[in-house]
């Protein structure tokens, strides 16, 4: 009865995406004297969660990953930010990227609220509220 429930798969989906991003934002931070370093993003949760279903089909990450058709099309795929142009060709803007990190803590603060609150709806349901 209670064992397939879509909003904890969201929920869960949610915070690992936040966990991926906000690693990729520490990448490009850590890297911000780094001559030559372009910035790395993920693709936003939104678009990223419209884009899976049924109909996604599996994508290797590597080229040693078996049954995937490849990097093209992975919804949580790392792609090349857009450069600020600092004169050493380092891309990396601190600035941007902390307005970033704190985008990526409040997705991953929104779904400890979400997961919270469906735990509690169904203890209530059960009961146990």
């Amino acid at each position: 009865m209670f064992y397939d429930l879509n909003v904890f798969k969201t929920a869960h989906a949610m915070a690992t995406h936040a966990g991926q991003r906000q690693a990729v934002i520490a990448r490009n931070m850590a890297n911000a004297d780094t001559p030559g370093y372009q910035p790395r993003d993920i693709e936003a949760f939104k678009s990223a969660f419209e884009n899976t279903g049924p109909q996604t089909q599996m994508m290797a990450t590597r080229r040693g990953h078996l049954n995937g058709g490849g990097l093209a099309g992975h919804s949580w795929a790392e792609f090349a930010a857009d450069p600020s142009g600092d004169p050493n060709g380092n891309g990396v803007s601190l600035e941007e990227e902390m307005l970033k990190a704190v985008d990526v803590k409040r997705q991953h603060d929104r779904a400890l609220v979400i997961y919270k609150s469906s735990m509690n709806v169904l203890r209530t349901s059960l009961g146990r509220g």
